[in-house]
């Protein structure tokens, strides 16, 4: 799933939404501390929820959230969240 914002960015070509999903199925994590990318790693092994965070520019981030269960991904923007 994708919130109003980010489809919009992504139809206008502002992001590629498939790159970085493509990023976060692989564990790219983007932009996180090292304790979230650490909690990442633990969520894989024990069925917690993955968060990945993507600066596009110095003014656009996005944020990447997979439920516990992985029923579903969401990306968004912090506004959006």
């Amino acid at each position: 799933m994708a919130t109003p914002g980010v489809t919009k960015l992504d139809q206008e070509g502002t992001i590629n939404a498939c790159e970085y999903l493509a990023r976060h199925a692989i564990g790219d994590w983007g932009d996180l501390c090292h304790e979230d990318w650490r909690f990442n790693q633990r969520s894989l092994a024990c069925g917690g929820r993955l968060m990945s965070s993507y600066r596009v520019n110095d003014q656009l981030k996005i944020w990447i959230v997979t439920e516990w269960d992985r029923s579903s991904t969401t990306l968004t923007l912090p506004s959006e969240y």
